[in-house]
């Protein structure tokens, strides 16, 4: 419970959270189903928030007789945690392990099997248990805080907690099934800048796609701004996707199809996810009604103001290239989902590579090393095409003195990552002299 959890296959995520199809009450399970069943990409760091410790969090379920049937019971509460379960024959307090055993059916509820004489000589037993209750967990409880007596951090609060313990920044901060709370997309959009002080993220958001947010996409647009989804390292999508019977707010599949994407890429996230099959077989809305969107929808109502979507043309695709702080802002580099990513990735592999000469004297020859790296780096950028232009300078304008005496030195990097080509014209026009010259001859 609050604590992050690096997983690299679904063997990994399963016996770390637990796993469920319910993806309404197990909210995570989104994202591991999307990642290691649909697309098959990793890693992923997952943080539960749902404390068997916390009162709101479980359910106390009172005694009651269950008959015993062939050496098995039938025990109908849901969600139990077996650690709590009490068995009694009589007088009797059965031991788990030498009386009995008891498991999970794939329905949620507990099958209890007698094991011992005395256990599978009872008629019925009584049952005591405590089922954990994931609709007491509150958005409180995503957002996080600080514990101003132990000073421990939960909820959104252990992003600070990724780089020292796991060695890794994040890429992507997501909370299916939450984010679609105002409160929660406010936590998300604020956590992506200045990660430990240094590094950068984005945050996927989902505009709710039920009565609370947008049933229709001529409503979307009043939902994202009551939603407060405007950030520079956001980006909003609606409605929700079905895989079958299984639905998925859409961050979570557009998260793993973004990853998998990079992953393609060799983990250059100069790509946009948009136009990428997003392995689904339809949109719905929260209660499962199918929504049908055709490009001109997706292009004139949600991707115009800064909503990411899914249109199907011969298959599901990702479409949309903005973040959601469009139309709010045309810079390139926070219009661009794709291009804020690629400065995000930039600026933190210059952190990660660089940050072993900080506190080393700084002279000319740290300057030059740090310039000459950079530009060594940035040219391989170019010559595979992830950018068209990058370069790295030392600017004495950019570095006054009273900066060097305070030991800050700053170097400026020019970079122009390829703008996404959304848009592809083509201007047909009559040509007439081609008439006339293939029926006169051209005219003699």
């Amino acid at each position: 419970v609050n604590t992050p959890v690096l997983c690299y296959s679904f063997k990994e995520a399963q016996p770390a959270v637990g796993y469920s199809d319910d993806f309404k009450h197990f909210t995570l399970c989104q994202s591991i189903d999307a990642c290691f069943r649909v697309f098959n990409v990793a890693p992923i760091i997952l943080v539960n928030v749902l404390d068997p410790k916390n009162p709101a969090h479980v359910t106390e379920n009172a005694a009651a007789t269950y008959p015993v049937k062939d050496g098995l019971v039938a025990y109908d509460k849901a969600m139990v945690l077996l650690s709590t379960l009490a068995v009694t024959a009589g007088e009797t307090a059965l031991v788990a392990g030498k009386d009995y055993e008891a498991e999970h059916e794939t329905d949620g509820t507990v099958v209890i099997t007698m094991l011992s004489e005395e256990a599978q000589a009872a008629t019925e037993v009584s049952v005591t248990s405590t089922s954990l209750n994931p609709a007491g967990v509150t958005s409180a409880d995503i957002v996080g805080g600080v514990d101003g007596k132990t000073g421990k951090e939960t909820g959104l609060e252990l992003v600070r907690h990724i780089y020292p313990k796991l060695g890794m920044v994040p890429g992507i901060l997501l909370a299916p099934g939450w984010s679609q709370d105002a409160v929660v997309a406010a936590a998300l959009q604020a956590k992506t800048e200045a990660i430990n002080g240094n590094f950068e993220c984005v945050t996927y958001l989902d505009i709710a796609a039920d009565e609370t947010g947008a049933t229709v996409y001529t409503d979307v647009l009043e939902a994202k701004q009551r939603l407060g989804a405007s950030g520079t390292h956001a980006a909003a999508f609606w409605p929700m996707c079905a895989v079958g019977d299984k639905v998925y707010f859409m961050s979570a599949m557009a998260a793993a199809l973004t990853a998998y994407n990079d992953a393609s890429n060799g983990d250059v996230p100069y790509d946009s996810p948009s136009n990428h099959s997003l392995r689904i077989t339809a949109t719905v809305l929260a209660d499962g009604t199918e929504v049908v969107l055709d490009r001109q929808q997706a292009n004139d109502v949600l991707n115009a103001n800064g909503v990411i979507t899914a249109i199907n043309e011969g298959g599901f695709n990702l479409w949309g290239n903005n973040t959601a702080a469009y139309p709010s802002t045309s810079d390139p580099k926070d219009r661009w989902l794709a291009t804020r990513r690629f400065f995000n990735w930039d600026g933190n592999n210059f952190i990660l590579t660089y940050r072993q000469k900080v506190d080393r004297p700084g002279n000319k020859r740290l300057i030059q090393s740090i310039v000459d790296s950079q530009n060594i780096i940035g040219n391989g950028y170019v010559a595979r095409d992830y950018c068209a232009g990058y370069r790295t300078e030392f600017k004495s304008d950019e570095n006054p003195i009273t900066n060097l005496l305070d030991g800050h030195l700053t170097v400026h990097t020019y970079l122009a990552p390829y703008i996404p080509a959304e848009y592809i014209e083509n201007i047909r026009e009559y040509d007439t002299e081609a008439l006339e010259a293939a029926l006169t001859g051209g005219g003699e």
